[in-house]
């Protein structure tokens, strides 16, 4: 046989054992896990419920949508508006704060 042949060949056999590692590693795990309830996430809503299931909203600075259950709002001048991130709404505040100052 060739160097090549013999290269793919322990190649294969690797592949396949490791393969099998892995199974009968993912069996007995899961022969001896627990049945432990999930941690409650009370800070990330279920996106799947009816509650979570609301709609997309825009940054208006970066112009990302995102879920209106996940936006960190702010209310000025009695208009709710919706940011991706609190870097996102300093950048808008202070923004909004240089161009009252400039006016």
């Amino acid at each position: 046989m060739t160097f090549f042949a013999r290269l793919l060949r322990f190649l294969f056999w690797v592949v396949i054992i490791s393969w099998g590692f892995r199974l009968v590693g993912r069996l007995l795990s899961g022969l001896f896990q627990t049945q432990q309830q999930p941690e409650s996430t009370a800070s990330v809503p279920d996106l799947g419920t009816k509650e979570g299931s609301r709609l997309l909203v825009r940054d208006p600075i970066c112009g990302v949508h995102i879920a209106e259950v996940l936006a960190v709002p702010l209310r000025e001048d009695g208009q709710l508006l919706h940011f991706c991130s609190v870097a996102c709404r300093d950048a808008y505040v202070n923004s909004s704060r240089t161009l009252a100052a400039n006016g």
